[in-house]
């Protein structure tokens, strides 16, 4: 897309994402994303009820009265979000596809981010790592990262998740929370995904669209495999392909679906034909209630 209609696009995504933000995501997003730990504040002089674990006996030993040490929780955070980018994230049946899906929610949680004070990174993958933007505050810098997604053009042709993640077990140093867009289409990853949840608060998004479950009935059509090329016919008005292609995705999905449940990680689907606000707004509650 030309740049007046990549701006127009951002300027779209901003003016919708930041009023859900404000509405009820910023408050969703502090709740379920808890600081690093407690630090060091200050001390002051005891008083009834205070935990006696806290005391800190130099200071006490030196004013012949007790004294407590104070702990504020570590607030500011650094949110990674971690986009596939490649070639079968552009595809899409409905308002949009499966990467312009991405950038919106991408959206919506980086502006909750900095509505917190914590800092925003991405990182765009295919079969290698496309892009890196390192982690930073602020308005402007969130708007970066959806033009860049929005207007990113993959060189890769496939999709290398367990890359993405070393590339992410690499780069950051302290635990963050790291959020993995994509639709999957990989396999042998289970082994980096454990290492990220280890280190990281991880966070799987899967971005599905209706027509890879229904397919429409529209006679004997060429399907190209957006990521190897290959080009296959299908009779899409035959029943029987229709119910085998559905019966394979559904399958397909259930399988990971149980794969992360196993890995005890957090896990959201989101469709392109479907809003992702109540997908989102479940995924906050269900992690409030663990707390």
């Amino acid at each position: 897309m030309d740049s007046k209609e990549l701006l127009k696009k951002v300027k779209k995504i901003e003016i919708r994402t930041k009023g859900l933000v404000n509405s009820m995501f910023g408050g969703e997003y502090q709740s379920a994303f808890k600081g690093r730990g407690m630090e060091f504040s200050e001390v002051r002089e005891y008083t009834f009820g205070d935990d006696v674990r806290q005391i800190d006996w130099n200071v006490t030993a030196r004013n012949d009265r007790p004294y407590i040490k104070v702990f504020e929780e570590e607030r500011e955070q650094t949110l990674m979000l971690c986009v596939d980018i490649s070639p079968s994230g552009f595809f899409g049946t409905h308002s949009q596809t499966k990467m312009e899906l991405a950038a919106e929610v991408s959206a919506v949680l980086a502006f909750s981010a900095i509505q917190n004070g914590d800092k925003v990174g991405m990182i765009l993958f295919s079969d290698k790592i496309e892009k890196v933007v390192p982690p930073k505050k602020g308005k402007s810098h969130v708007l970066r990262l959806i033009r860049d997604l929005l207007d990113a053009k993959p060189t890769g042709q496939g999709t290398t998740i367990k890359e993405a993640l070393n590339y992410i077990n690499r780069l950051l140093n302290r635990r963050s929370i790291v959020v993995l867009a994509s639709d999957f289409q990989d396999k042998d990853y289970e082994r980096e995904i454990r290492i990220t949840r280890n280190k990281h608060d991880l966070v799987c998004l899967h971005i599905v669209d209706e027509l890879e479950t229904e397919l429409p009935a529209l006679g004997l059509l060429p399907f190209e495999d957006a990521e190897t090329g290959e080009t296959v016919w299908i009779d899409t008005s035959s029943r029987k392909n229709q119910l085998q292609i559905k019966a394979k995705t559904l399958e397909n999905q259930a399988n990971l679906e149980d794969k992360f449940l196993k890995m005890k990680l957090d896990f959201i689907r989101l469709r392109t034909n479907q809003s992702y606000v109540r997908p989102l707004i479940t995924f906050f509650h269900r992690r409030l209630n663990r707390y």
